[in-house]
């Protein structure tokens, strides 16, 4: 397949420099992980708030709990962000990832018309197809998150690393040129992180937002814990903090990002 690369000079100009989005934007051919790339020049004493790196090709992508992705070259977006956190209490860190997901499915509507959501707490899926990951990591001991995102844009069934994988051209959007998708996507979401920070952790609008993209909200769960302990009832809402809170019929639960092992939808 003809993929094309990246413009990374037109990217620049839309979106990096003075009064745009970006203080700073990359692209690179090939890495391991675009996070740990990020979280490195951190940890070497660069002000990575604002900076922007994108990988045709991540080698040694992650998701939560340590688990590993990967696709061919070019064919996703792959990109993560510099998070400043300052002034934003670390209680309220759990939403970026949330309005992260909230920024990826409207960008994806207005792009490409399709209608993503949200799966508590960081994937997009359409129907029970996973469209995109995201995993948000914190440069401790400072109050910067690097959050990073993973799009399939023209990944095909015969290439996708798992069966429940699927991407934009398999779902048969026309709009796949990935320079305005990511242009689109930047903006959707710094739009939404410089509203995090200047309200200092969600806004009523962000929760709104959430509820109305969530899948998860609702619905019948099974959450998995460490040593195969589960919970099943239903999902009520997403606190002030970013956890799920899950009615047992007995019980109302309150769990986080960090507390599961894998969040399944019941029959």
């Amino acid at each position: 397949m003809d993929r094309e690369p990246l413009n990374v000079a037109t990217l620049r100009e839309q979106l990096a420099g003075p009064h745009r989005p970006l203080r700073r934007l990359d692209v690179v051919e090939t890495t391991g992980s675009t996070n740990a790339d990020l979280l490195a020049r951190h940890a070497a004493g660069e002000d990575i708030a604002g900076a922007v790196l994108l990988a045709e090709d991540q080698s040694a992508g992650r998701g939560r709990n340590g688990r590993s992705w990967s696709a061919p070259p070019r064919s996703q977006i792959t990109l993560s962000i510099g998070v400043s956190a300052e002034g934003v209490p670390p209680a309220a860190w759990g939403w970026l990832p949330l309005l992260t997901g909230v920024a990826l499915v409207d960008a994806i509507r207005e792009t490409t018309g399709i209608e993503a959501g949200v799966k508590w707490p960081n994937d997009v899926l359409v129907g029970t197809g996973k469209l995109a990951g995201i995993l948000a990591e914190v440069a401790s001991p400072d109050s910067v998150i690097v959050v990073g995102l993973g799009l399939n844009v023209t990944l095909t069934p015969e290439e996708a690393p798992d069966p429940r994988a699927t991407s934009l051209q398999m779902l048969g959007a026309s709009m796949l040129d990935r320079d305005i998708l990511t242009a689109t996507i930047v903006r959707d979401l710094t739009s939404r992180i410089q509203r995090w920070q200047s309200e200092h952790g969600p806004d009523p609008r962000l929760v709104e937002d959430y509820r109305t993209r969530s899948l998860t909200l609702g619905s019948r769960v099974r959450a998995v814990l460490p040593g195969d302990r589960e919970i099943i009832g239903t999902a009520t809402q997403v606190d002030d903090i970013g956890r799920l809170l899950i009615d047992t019929d007995t019980e109302v639960v309150t769990v986080s990002a960090g507390d599961i092992t894998h969040l399944r939808a019941t029959d």
